[in-house]
């Protein structure tokens, strides 16, 4: 698929965890974190504190969002830069809707961002954001292995000082790349320590 897609190939790259290996977090894990995603983002996007704080509420997100999540959902007026930053977990948020099923097909190579506007109108409308259940393991490892070995190829192309390969978009690829880590449960790692090793 790879080679297919124009997409550099690193041959020593090793295998990533096999599906008797991997601990696939549980469908709550991933609704918890989902909605905490979300509620994160559309604040970076510009959301009023005040309906970031009812959307909290309404849905129990506190008790999912991670420290560093926490500390920027109380920040009243937060900066450009963590804005900014924030936003960029629809990417995350939105591997995490095609895991519960809601989002059809294979996720494929990183090269455009989410349907923002769907996702956010998904989480708001759904009731039972599991009713659809997850993925099988064996889908999620297939994309995870496929984000990691596209992640390798932006960051050598970055390192090499090149423009990266194949239209791979290099903010999609990470936020892709630490969701589906922390989906597989990479090192056991909770949101915040999650790594993108390539």
């Amino acid at each position: 698929m790879l080679a297919a897609e124009g997409i550099p190939i690193n041959l020593h790259l090793p295998c990533i965890e096999s599906e008797a290996e991997a601990r696939v977090r549980n469908t709550s894990e991933v609704v918890g974190r989902l909605l905490a995603l979300t509620a994160v983002a559309v604040k970076g996007e510009g959301l009023d504190r005040a309906s970031v704080d009812r959307f909290v509420r309404a849905h129990d997100i506190r008790r999912w969002l991670s420290a560093a999540e926490l500390a920027f959902i109380k920040v009243p007026r937060p900066s450009a830069h963590d804005r900014l930053q924030f936003s960029w977990r629809y990417e995350a948020a939105w591997v995490l809707l095609w895991a519960l099923r809601h989002v059809d097909g294979q996720l494929g190579p990183p090269r455009a961002i989410c349907d923002v506007a769907s996702l956010v109108r998904t989480v708001r409308d759904t009731n039972d954001l599991a009713v659809l259940g997850l993925r099988p393991a064996n889908d999620i490892l297939n994309e995870a292995d496929l984000i990691y070995r596209c992640h390798w190829a932006v960051r050598e192309a970055q390192l090499r000082g090149k423009p990266t390969p194949a239209g791979l978009e290099p903010g999609v690829t990470m936020e892709r790349h630490h969701a589906l880590n922390w989906l597989i449960g990479y090192c056991d790692a909770d949101w915040d320590d999650v790594t993108t090793d390539t």
